[in-house]
């Protein structure tokens, strides 16, 4: 089982080597980068195979990269939760341990957190953003591959633990007690949140490494951003100003925003947790900052970070919903001023995680009211959402099934969230299940829909292939329902006060468990049809002719995206 992640990393890079061979027709012929300097156009060739990869520079290539490498990411940390799950499916310590247990679940939130949401979506704006703005590329390409290479390395010492431990195993036979180096880096067990003291007394040294690489994939993270940002402003092609700039780049220009003020606390916050570790300071210690400290430092990155994985989802909502609701989005500018105005309130909330920290009651009721608030404008896109719908010609597609299925899951995420708003209602369900079937409403809910939505909607676009329609729409169905199933088990759960992060719990609970990995094995085997279709459909699905695949000129809404494809599908017809 724990072998899973890295041979899907195996697995997946080989189709990302495959798609450079397809992408050339088989031949090792040549192709242009698109980059843009100063002002006039360079053409430069890129290599055939491997070495493309390696040292492209062009927006596309290194969108699908950031796409593959995500992918990885969310297989390999899907499987640490689908092992947390089977732990639970007994009340009593039955398959991995409680060590085990802590590491599975310390490493799954950090893979899908820092490696999987935000290089996803970091990825669909790489591809298609310069398109969407009829820009060239983006507008600093080299910094853009830089980018991307930080993150491979920083996810590679996040879960170094678990790497050295196979490596150890594999070679113990042959070098003995020389591996003993090998085997005391162990997988992390400080949670996600890595709260001090717990994270300053574990003597684990890959708790050193886990904290460089958080470090390595923010200064990544806040370099695609500070990109996107200046592609955004300066990059834009003639006749596109703010007013007629499309909802995706609105969501990821003030997504951006929320990374530059967020990622560089939390690199100055593990900074200082490592020195605490190796240089003795006391910056999280009782004699300097206290533990609390570390708190407000983390929910301050913690909070502005929920909102930075979930402000792309709700573009690509915003996006793909009117395409098959026949009708333009209701409230443009509404949405984009509900987009705006959570970004300014998201960094105003973040001590709503610290209720039962002893936090004066004032400071308490502030934060709560903001909370509250900061509802308001995501009832916005909800309320548009349904409005663009209303008597509108659905077409019951893979991507509006999904994003269908990702509103409501937001309505019910969004509703709970209010509730713990609440500060005595938090006051009962902090530290429960209901907290997870909250947070995980919104992450499998309309981040993970919205993100196979678009993997859908621009598939033809992606690999000029289409898939099987059909065995996407079940598999959406099977996604929505999985979700349903195992989140909201845990609101229940949580409701009946049950503790999270716990490998053992009272005998009463089993049920309610068992129905929730149930629910999650749901979802697992909805992930692997996905992957199997899509990856069988860029072998044998039917070739794309026709560049309007979804109908969409009959609405007037063949977008930008769109009229590059067909420019390219001409072109290519011409070529041949």
């Amino acid at each position: 089982m724990r072998l899973f992640g890295p041979l899907m990393a195996l697995v997946l890079v080989g189709i990302l080597a495959g798609i450079g061979w397809w992408k050339t027709g088989g031949q090792g012929r040549t192709r242009t980068d698109g980059g843009h300097v100063s002002g006039y156009q360079t053409e430069a060739t890129k290599p055939y195979g491997w070495l493309r990869w390696l040292t492209t520079v062009d927006h596309r290539d290194i969108g699908i990269m950031y796409i593959v490498f995500g992918t990885v990411a969310a297989l390999w940390g899907g499987m640490d939760a689908m092992m947390v799950r089977t732990e639970l499916l007994t009340a009593s310590e039955t398959v991995w341990g409680n060590e085990t247990y802590n590491a599975l679940f310390t490493t799954h939130g950090i893979t899908m957190i820092f490696f999987f949401v935000v290089p996803v979506f970091a990825g669909i704006a790489n591809y298609f953003l310069p398109i969407l703005i009829d820009a060239d590329d983006m507008a600093f390409p080299r910094v853009n591959a830089i980018a991307f290479w930080l993150l491979p390395p920083a996810l590679v010492l996040v879960r170094a633990g678990l790497i050295t431990e196979l490596i150890a195993k594999i070679l113990a036979p042959v070098l003995g007690s020389l591996l003993d180096p090998l085997l005391a880096v162990r997988p992390p067990t400080t949670s996600w949140t890595m709260y001090t003291p717990l994270s300053i007394a574990q003597v684990n040294p890959e708790v050193d490494l886990m904290l460089l690489g958080l470090h390595l994939s923010g200064i990544g993270t806040t370099l695609g951003a500070i990109n996107i940002i200046v592609t955004i402003i300066t990059e834009r092609g003639d006749g596109i100003d703010w007013a007629t700039l499309d909802i995706f780049s609105w969501t990821m220009l003030t997504q951006s925003g929320l990374i530059i003020f967020a990622f560089p606390l939390l690199g100055s916050a593990l900074i200082m947790l490592l020195m605490d570790r190796n240089f003795g300071t006391t910056f999280f210690t009782l004699d300097g900052g206290g533990p609390i400290l570390w708190q407000h430092l983390f929910w301050f990155w913690g909070h502005p970070e929920v909102y930075i994985l979930f402000l792309p989802a709700t573009g690509l909502t915003s996006l793909i919903l009117p395409k098959f609701a026949g009708r333009k989005l209701f409230g443009f500018k509404f949405i984009v001023y509900s987009t705006l105005a959570i970004g300014v309130l998201s960094f105003g909330v973040w001590a709503h995680h610290m209720f039962t920290t002893g936090v004066d009651p004032r400071i308490r009721a502030s934060f709560m009211a903001v909370t509250i608030a900061i509802a308001i404008p995501s009832a916005v896109k909800t309320f548009n959402w349904m409005t663009t719908m209303w008597q509108g010609a659905i077409k019951l597609t893979a991507p509006m099934i999904l994003v269908i299925g990702g509103v409501g899951t937001f309505i019910i995420g969004g509703v709970t969230g209010v509730f713990l708003a609440s500060i005595p209602v938090d006051m009962a369900f902090q530290g429960t299940y209901y907290v997870v079937g909250h947070f995980h409403f919104i992450i499998m809910g309309i981040i993970a829909m919205a993100m196979v939505a678009a993997s859908y909607y621009w598939y033809p676009i992606l690999t000029r292939r289409m898939y099987d329609q059909r065995l996407a729409r079940v598999q959406s169905v099977l996604l929505i329902i999985g979700v349903t199933v195992t989140f909201t088990t845990m609101l229940v759960l949580g409701y009946f006060g049950l503790p999270r992060r716990y490998a053992e719990y009272p005998q009463q609970f089993e049920l309610l468990q068992q129905i929730t990995t149930l629910g999650a094995y749901l979802i697992m085997l909805s992930v692997g049809m996905w992957l199997v279709n899509l990856v069988q459909s860029m072998r044998t699905g039917p070739i794309v002719m026709d560049a309007d695949v979804w109908g969409l000129k009959e609405t007037d809404q063949f977008t930008r995206e769109w009229q590059w494809f067909e420019r390219t599908l001409d072109e290519d017809r011409r070529i041949d």
